[in-house]
């Protein structure tokens, strides 16, 4: 986001593009988003990036706000996803400006991000930034995904960092790098001519109450129980839901993401710091809610 000397006004009315529309859009797309989330990195390092629960924190400025919900058209290209949480960006005087009910909306190759924030007491919702795509998206059967989406600001957006810095964005700036991953599970229309299963008759309360299997506890393992500074070491893990998103921390330090494949198991490769001290060390999955995860160790010998 380059600034330029001195401070944009804003004109009445002028920050204001209402989310409603977009919850139209969001029925009418084909497949219900179920889990997933968004990755924000800035494209400004004098501005901070933090969050505020359900979103997480993670290394290098990143930061992943979980998908609440929406819909997507993989075959399309389209989505409109609520993302949860809250950004919270700071300048360099340590002014904070917090945005809230943040939604991405795509079409195509081309689409919006959109958001709310409060300054000096004027609630304000607008499409915050306009995104723009390179490439396609990644379709799964139970999820898509979108890598390197870049938002720039748009004039409403430029206005209202202006306003609440000091300094003066103008429209086209650059705001930041998206990745997108969500969850929308198999086609809900099955392809003309193919066999459908017979149907089976309705179980009684007693016997699907029975039929319910219980919950995994997902588990982690790492392939290397020690190893040198400089080293590549893997975690592997299962009892994940298919297509669930599942964030990597190192010694509590959020840095990658997987998806678990279609047996709820994930895998990633890592290096270890090369500063990393000697003694044991932690690698956890854990989902974008933070509701369910696992934690593995492993040791790291001292310096040869």
């Amino acid at each position: 986001m380059a600034k330029r000397s001195g401070a944009a006004a804003v004109s009445g009315g002028a920050l204001l593009a209402l989310l409603c529309p977009g919850v139209a859009t969001a029925n009418a797309l084909p497949r219900e988003v179920s889990g997933g989330y968004a990755a924000l990195t800035l494209a400004d390092q004098d501005v901070s990036l933090d969050v505020a629960e359900p979103a997480v924190r993670g290394s290098g400025g990143r930061a992943w706000f979980p998908a609440t919900g929406g819909g997507a058209d993989p075959e399309a290209g389209s989505a409109n996803v609520e993302l949860g949480g809250t950004a919270l960006l700071a300048s360099a005087t340590e002014k904070q400006l917090p945005l809230s009910g943040i939604r991405l909306e795509l079409d195509g190759d081309a689409g919006a991000l959109h958001a709310r924030t409060s300054v000096d007491g004027q609630t304000r919702e607008l499409a915050l930034a306009e995104v723009t795509s390179g490439a396609a998206p990644v379709v799964r059967t139970s999820g898509v995904t979108w890598s390197g989406l870049r938002a720039a600001l748009t004039e409403d957006g430029a206005a209202l960092l202006s306003e609440w810095s000091g300094a003066e964005f103008a429209t086209g700036d650059a705001f930041g790098v998206l990745d997108v991953t969500v969850g929308t599970g198999s086609a809900s229309t099955a392809a003309e001519g193919t066999p459908q299963p017979v149907p089976t008759p309705a179980a009684t309360p007693t016997e699907r109450k029975e039929a319910v299997p219980e919950p995994v506890a997902p588990t982690a393992d790492v392939a290397r129980s020690a190893l040198a500074p400089g080293a590549e070491q893997r975690v592997t893990g299962e009892g994940f839901e298919p297509g669930e998103v599942v964030l990597v921390s190192i010694d509590q330090d959020t840095r990658y993401q997987a998806v678990a494949d279609g047996r709820g198991q994930v895998s990633r490769a890592f290096p270890v710091y090369d500063t990393a001290v000697e003694g044991v060390h932690t690698v956890e999955l854990h989902t974008v809610t933070g509701g369910r995860g696992a934690v593995a160790e492993f040791g790291v010998r001292a310096p040869e």
